[in-house]
């Protein structure tokens, strides 16, 4: 009986603990259930927000969009029209609060002033030497390699013949992985990046000076920083040794003027460049950034603005990128 006694009691501990493990294990997977059912419901509260100051954050910048295509328009019409930066529109805007916890900054630059890399191409996609030894001047003065110049206009132009110093479909098929080069226009000056061996630093340096419009877009020289100017001419070097002296001279209006820029090219020089500067612009990049809480947001907007339209003066915009340009 004792014996009896023992094993029921044994059998009853033993039930009892699994009672017990059991129980553990249901609390343990309900509280798992529990902590994924709430971190999902965070992260779904999250990305609504994400989406929501997004959508929030964009109509903010298409309203700096707004503000720019007003300034912009204001200048049209003008007698004798120069677009230089002592004009409204090249202000910078803000930081300023138009919301409350909604910060907005917006700058508009002119990418006219800088060198069109399509222009490295006339209209049949045919290399054009001119446009090239410019590039060329440009990747000097900034203590970069020639080379680069002939690599760009291989990668635009129609044909697959490589120049001395540039690369075509041999070049790109040997990396990893393997690809080819457009041979088109290209919409970013970013694309230098797919150029092997260009790297980021090389970008950093010589990006300021570098735009991808329209071939035939003229060159803004009211705008264009001093580098570009020089790289015009042939030899001299001397507007981007004095940026402060360029810059004080931009407070005034446009400098250096279409004229003044003629009188000092060689003859030579002016055939070569002449049909390709001038003292106006069509297009402007607009970067807005705008600040909602601890949100940021970026906008890249390319303006372009037309002389007339059904009601005047109109500008629209192009292209959009977020966070990067």
């Amino acid at each position: 009986m004792n014996a009896i006694a023992g094993g029921s009691r044994c059998a009853a501990r033993s039930q009892g603990g699994i009672a017990l493990i059991t129980a553990l294990l249901l609390v343990a997977l309900a509280t798992m259930a529990a902590t994924a059912i709430a971190f999902n419901n965070a992260m779904t509260a999250r990305r609504g927000a994400a989406a929501f100051a997004f959508d929030e954050g964009l109509q903010y910048a298409r309203g700096a969009e707004a503000l720019a295509a007003y300034a912009l328009i204001q200048n049209v019409g003008q007698t004798n029209r120069t677009d230089d930066l002592s004009q409204p529109w090249a202000q910078p805007f803000g930081p300023v609060e138009i919301a409350d916890g909604v910060m907005l900054e917006a700058h508009v630059e002119d990418p006219a002033g800088r060198f069109n890399l399509n222009d490295l191409v006339d209209s049949k996609g045919v290399d054009d030497p001119n446009a090239i030894a410019q590039l060329e001047r440009i990747f000097q003065m900034v203590g970069l390699e020639t080379k680069w110049a002939s690599l760009i206009a291989d990668w635009i132009d129609a044909d697959s013949v490589p120049l001395p110093a540039g690369g075509e479909d041999s070049l790109y098929l040997s990396q990893l992985p393997p690809y080819r080069p457009p041979n088109m226009a290209i919409t970013s000056v970013s694309e230098l990046l797919a150029m092997p061996g260009f790297g980021r630093d090389n970008y950093l340096k010589v990006e300021p000076y570098l735009t991808a419009l329209p071939r035939a877009t003229p060159l803004n020289l009211c705008t264009a920083p001093g580098v570009v100017l020089d790289s015009l001419f042939v030899s001299q070097r001397e507007y981007s040794l004095d940026p402060a002296g360029l810059a004080k001279n931009r407070s005034q209006g446009c400098f250096p003027t279409k004229t003044v820029i003629s009188g000092i090219l060689s003859p030579a020089e002016l055939q070569q460049v002449g049909f390709r500067i001038g003292e106006q612009s069509d297009y402007f990049l607009l970067r807005s950034y705008v600040s909602i809480g601890t949100a940021e947001f970026a906008l890249y907007s390319l303006l372009h603005r037309e002389a007339s339209g059904p009601s005047g003066a109109l500008v629209r915009v192009v292209s959009r990128s977020y966070g990067t340009e």
